[in-house]
């Protein structure tokens, strides 16, 4: 049997004391969503946290469950809960307008950090993985250097400008066009999408 297909003592492992919904839960949710294009990253991610695929499946339908919720905490309160405090605040600004960033720690992908990005009023406009700061990103160059979790949405869009962003195929996907040169140099018209900011696939 492989270790990550079911977790011998069930759903719940994933979570803290009296069934809290923390870190670790929220790592599969990312997961949960991953798992339609990779599953075999997602596979060998569940097998880093030592949880399997019916742990996932209920830290997803407990996240959903949050969302849809009467009387639910707006986004930003609603991470607050879930990851803490954030490890970092500040100021991110989008053309024209400002926001108000905060970043969490996500201890599977160490060079990065999940960033909700919210108006001074508190509405949520963007959630999703970026590169932490200092940390150094893939060298892209030609396209063969997009590989699946290797990079996020704004190093795509900076590596081959002028990309086109395009609407997603689900929440919390996003896909972008742009030009590519191949290993020889030729270039051509690519589409890829991502799942809360990280690659996973040509389109």
């Amino acid at each position: 049997m492989n270790p990550a297909s079911d977790s011998p003592s069930g759903p719940g492992d994933a979570f803290g004391p009296g069934g809290a919904f923390g870190p670790l839960a929220f790592q599969l949710v990312l997961l949960r969503r991953m798992a339609d294009h990779q599953p075999g990253l997602v596979e060998d991610a569940l097998r880093e946290l030592g949880v399997g695929r019916a742990e996932m499946r209920e830290a997803n339908r407990r996240w959903q469950a949050m969302l849809r919720a009467p009387g639910r905490r707006g986004a930003g309160p609603r991470y607050r809960s879930v990851l803490g405090p954030p490890d970092a605040t500040g100021e991110r600004h989008v053309g024209d307008l400002t926001f108000e960033a905060a970043t969490w720690r996500v201890p599977l992908w160490p060079d990065l950090r999940f960033e909700v990005l919210a108006t001074p009023g508190g509405s949520v406009w963007n959630e999703w993985l970026v590169r932490a700061p200092g940390a150094t990103g893939p060298g892209l160059r030609t396209v063969e250097d997009l590989q699946p979790w290797s990079c996020t949405v704004d190093e795509v869009a900076r590596a081959f400008a002028p990309a086109r962003p395009l609407e997603g195929t689900a929440p919390t996907r996003w896909r972008l066009a742009f030009t590519a040169p191949d290993a020889s140099g030729k270039p051509g018209e690519y589409t890829v999408e991502f799942t809360w900011g990280l690659l996973q696939r040509f389109v």
